[in-house]
C-alpha cells in the first residue's frame, strides 16, 4: 500500500515503531499503526519537566532543621532514605512532587508545618537525536534545537542523498508514540510552519534512491565519448 504524503501526516503507534520501506513509499504501515486526523504532532511539555532519577544526588532542605537538611543519594530503585520518615519513593516524581511527599510525612508527627525544598545537584542535559541523511548525525541539546529546521541545521544540514520530503519526527507523549512526516523544503519555503521539537524527540531524514542511482551512473559519464541519455524509472 503506497501512501502519498503532500505535507504532513501524523501516525499513532500503539506497539511498534514504523519502519521505512523504499519499495512501498515513505512509510510501511504495520497492523498496529493507525493513521490519525491530527494536523500536527502533540506537544510534549512533560519532556521538559525534570524528574528525579536513580543514582543521582539531590539537595533537600527542611526549613528550621539543619539536621534533616543535606545531600541525599537516590538509589538504583529511585528511593531516598530520609531521616525520621524512612524510605521515600521518587519514581516518576518531579522535585516538587518529592517535596510534597516529605512534607506530608513530616507534618504533624515530627514538624507542625514543614517547608521542604528539593533540588538536583546537577541538572541533566535535555537532548534530541538527529540521524539518517544528514551530514553530522548525533545527539544535540534541545535548547539549541527547538524547531525541526534548527535541529537539522545543527546536524550539518541534509546530505547529498537526502530526501527532503521524508523527514520524520518520532515522539512519545505519555504512553502513546507518534510519528510525523514533514517536507523540509516546503518548510524552508514557508509553505507551512517549522514544527516545534521537544526533548527526547528523534529526527530521521530519509534516503533518495534516485539520487544515489544517478550519482552512480554519472560516475561513468566521463568515460563515454557521446552524451548519456537517461530514463529515470526510480521512484522519487
Amino acid at each position: 500500500m503506497k501512501i502519498q504524503l503532500k505535507s504532513l501526516f501524523i501516525l499513532a503507534v500503539s506497539g511498534a515503531m514504523l519502519s521505512a520501506c523504499a519499495t512501498s513509499g515513505p512509510l510501511a504501515l504495520a497492523s498496529d499503526v493507525e493513521l490519525t486526523t491530527l494536523n500536527e504532532l502533540p506537544a510534549n511539555p512533560a519532556a521538559v519537566s525534570y524528574q528525579i532519577r536513580p543514582l543521582e544526588s539531590v539537595e533537600i532542605g527542611v526549613f528550621g532543621s539543619e539536621t534533616l537538611s543535606g545531600t541525599y543519594f537516590v538509589d538504583e530503585q529511585g528511593r531516598i532514605n530520609f531521616p525520621l520518615i524512612g524510605v521515600v519513593e521518587t519514581d516518576g516524581l518531579t522535585p516538587s512532587g518529592v517535596e510534597d511527599v516529605i512534607e506530608n510525612r513530616l507534618r504533624g508527627q515530627y514538624i507542625l508545618q514543614p517547608q521542604v525544598t528539593v533540588r538536583p545537584t546537577k541538572l541533566p542535559e535535555l537532548t534530541v537525536s538527529v540521524g539518517g541523511e544528514v551530514k553530522k548525525p548525533g545527539t544535540f541539546l534541545s535548547s539549541n534545537s527547538q524547531t525541526l529546521l534548527r535541529a537539522v541545521y545543527n546536524a550539518g544540514g541534509l546530505s547529498d542523498y537526502a530526501k527532503s520530503e521524508e523527514v520524520i519526527i518520532s515522539r512519545t507523549v505519555g504512553d502513546q508514540k507518534y510519528i510525523g512526516v514533514y517536507n523540509l523544503t516546503a518548510i524552508e519555503r514557508g509553505n507551512y510552519a517549522d514544527p516545534a521539537i521537544y526533548p527526547n524527540d528523534i529526527i530521521s531524514v530519509g534516503d533518495s534512491p534516485s539520487k544515489r542511482f544517478l550519482q552512480s551512473v554519472l560516475a561513468y559519464v566521463p568515460l563515454l565519448s557521446t552524451s548519456a541519455i537517461l530514463i529515470d524509472r526510480v521512484g522519487r
